[in-house]
């Protein structure tokens, strides 16, 4: 995987869609898409109309067939009539046909690589020659002229939308389901496009995992950059389903992008009304305004978090967790609860959760120390409390420095933009941490810096990230903190996160938006994993209903990750990787997988969730 290097340079051209440029030094667009029936003239101009008022700067449905491509013509006139100019986007899947009769008629049209030209992907090993697989290029090639020059003719701009879900088995045998494969994917069309003279190009590479995307968005730059080229990119993580975890999920790997100044529009895809979509958006885009890129400290940043760390630590399967309870003065019950820990039914006694946090740092020696809580005290205190195992001694680098009595399991350190890199010499991360606070508000790179420092000289720190924030917006601290760590984490640079709110925010959702992150960057799974897609005009049953539905039949299963899909399409591809899979069949039925596999069809809505819930249940009890 692609670490985060200096890519900032990448600015790609502008281009038109309609009369709205991307690109370039022109602000981060907006969009998002319809789950109207794209037939239904008078719901779908609604809906439009509701995206654009929320914001958003362009606007696209799906067009499964001609004729859905053919009433866009309808939708745009009412739109018109209404007053609307906002450029509208066709999705295509599967039908060239319906490409090209849309691209005369909105001012973008996305396609797929994946089954434009090659057929659904089977998951089957299609082992060709060089031969072949040339000849199967020179199809797409065939296949591709007619759209090229019907938008060429009426200046239609085209996506080359690759998603890690629906590669064609061709790219797959080769290259894998990867990254690798998706930016092999992207390159194909465009020297395709290339070899036509058509460059209104806009370039995405999604998936519902944050670092599959992130990496083949990076690699495709990478690419391109050493092509000479410089085409707009779309962003998005796709299937990142509602609530907490959709907002985190899509501004994990959105804002990890844009913290790097890759990225032109950006689409977070929720399994919500798709005008709920556009405020999320804008705080995503807003956190990292172009203006911002000229921070990133210059070079190469490739630092690692070490392979080794303090003993006590080992057990946790994934970046640690660590919450700041030092304004409160003395932690009692309530105060450990805020930090993920639950009272035991029987004996009122605190236990630890899967979300419980693995070190507190308090001001002092609480009266009440529960058997399974570890904490961190300053160390002037610590003294006192040597013999102790589950309390460790909080030092600044100096102090640390200073004093030869420290604890043979875990010292923490902490120390900020301040810090002299002299004193970060001696610890050993064998038996040390060390917390970097920050303010986001006022040094958002100041985390990048501190780690290209470390990296520098050669030093190797278990880092823990303390960025401290002032939000009373418990939705603005999710999108915040996930869009400043995401990276962080999936890139394994750091050991883990202590998230601080100065603020209105209760410590117990701080806690829960912490855990949250790590979950949905697949860094650290403590629960039930959901995917799910925002719906579009090919679903036909009632995928909010259906995702609470799931929701309430699995959410015991921890560790499973689960897809709830809205049609067949997509469905199959777009949840690859997940252990089970809820995917629209027709109106009203759903087909029930293991993995890739179909084993129940047409299973009415109605009956769905308890039947997927009775399979998942006879293959545990066959383990």
């Amino acid at each position: 995987m692609h670490s985060s290097n200096n890519i900032s340079s990448y600015i790609s051209s502008p281009i038109l869609i309609g009369s709205v440029a991307l690109g370039g030094d022109y602000p981060i667009r907006i969009q998002s898409m319809t789950n109207t029936d794209t037939l239904d003239t008078a719901a779908s101009v609604a809906q439009c109309i509701r995206i654009i008022e929320a914001g958003s700067d362009f606007v696209r449905l799906t067009a499964q067939g001609v004729r859905e491509a053919e009433n866009l013509a309808a939708i745009k006139n009412e739109l018109r009539k209404a007053g609307f100019s906002t450029p509208l986007i066709a999705d295509i899947h599967f039908n060239p046909a319906a490409a090209e009769t849309a691209a005369r008629l909105v001012e973008k049209v996305r396609i797929n690589p994946g089954n434009y030209a090659d057929k659904r992907a089977a998951f089957e090993k299609t082992d060709l020659t060089d031969k072949e697989y040339g000849e199967e290029l020179e199809k797409t090639h065939s296949k591709l002229l007619p759209l090229i020059n019907i938008c060429r003719e009426n200046k239609t701009v085209i996506r080359i939308g690759i998603n890690h879900g629906s590669l064609s088995d061709r790219i797959m045998t080769r290259f894998g389901n990867t990254p690798a494969g998706m930016v092999v994917s992207a390159l194909e069309f465009i020297r395709i496009f290339r070899a036509e003279n058509f460059n209104d190009l806009v370039l995405s590479m999604k998936s519902s995992d944050t670092a599959v995307m992130i990496d083949a968005t990076r690699s495709l730059v990478i690419k391109m950059q050493e092509a000479g080229l410089s085409y707009p990119l779309h962003l998005g993580v796709t299937e990142a389903g509602e609530g907490e975890d959709g907002r985190i999920r899509s501004a994990a790997g959105i804002g990890a992008l844009l913290a790097e100044g890759i990225g032109d529009t950006i689409r977070i895809s929720l399994s919500e009304d798709p005008e709920f979509e556009i405020p999320v958006a804008k705080k995503v885009a807003g956190y990292y305004p172009r203006s911002s890129v000229s921070e990133i400290p210059e070079g190469r940043i490739s630092f690692k978090s070490p392979s080794v760390r303090p003993e006590i630590l080992k057990s946790i399967n994934g970046p640690m967790v660590i919450m700041n309870m030092t304004s409160y003065p003395d932690i009692d019950n309530a105060g450990y609860q805020d930090a993920g820990f639950k009272p035991d039914k029987q004996t009122g006694e605190i236990k630890k959760t899967d979300t419980s946090a693995d070190l507190i740092m308090a001001s002092g020696l609480p009266g009440l120390i529960p058997e399974d809580v570890s904490l961190i005290l300053p160390y002037k205190k610590w003294f006192g409390q040597i013999d102790n195992k589950r309390l460790f001694p909080l030092f600044s680098p100096e102090t640390y420095h200073e004093n030869s009595l420290r604890s043979p399991d875990l010292n923490v350190l902490l120390t900020g933009s301040h810090y002299d890199i002299q004193y970060l010499r001696k610890p050993d991360p064998l038996t040390t941490l060390v917390i970097f606070t920050f303010h986001p508000d006022r040094e958002k790179y100041a985390a990048d810096q501190f780690l290209k420092t470390l990296e520098e000289n050669n030093l190797s720190h278990n880092v823990i990230l303390n960025p401290v924030f002032r939000e009373k917006n418990l939705e603005d601290l999710q999108i915040k903190a996930s869009s400043l760590l995401g990276r962080f984490v999936i890139d394994k640079r750091i050991a883990g996160i202590c998230l601080h709110n100065i603020g209105e925010i209760s410590l117990k959702e701080v806690t829960s938006v912490a855990f949250s992150i790590l979950q949905c960057t697949e860094t650290r799974i403590t629960r039930t994993m959901y995917l799910s897609c925002p719906t579009c005009g090919r679903t036909k049953f009632n995928l909010q209903e259906s995702v609470r539905k799931v929701r309430e039949a699995t959410g015991h299963l921890k560790g499973l990750k689960i897809a709830v899909m809205g049609c067949i399409v997509n469905g199959p591809g777009e949840m690859a990787g997940s252990d089970y899979g809820y995917v629209g069949a027709a109106n009203g039925k759903v087909h029930i997988y293991r993995g890739t596999i179909p084993v129940l069809k047409n299973i009415p809505e109605k009956d769905a969730a308890d039947e997927l819930l009775k399979l998942i249940e006879q293959d545990l009890s066959n383990r």
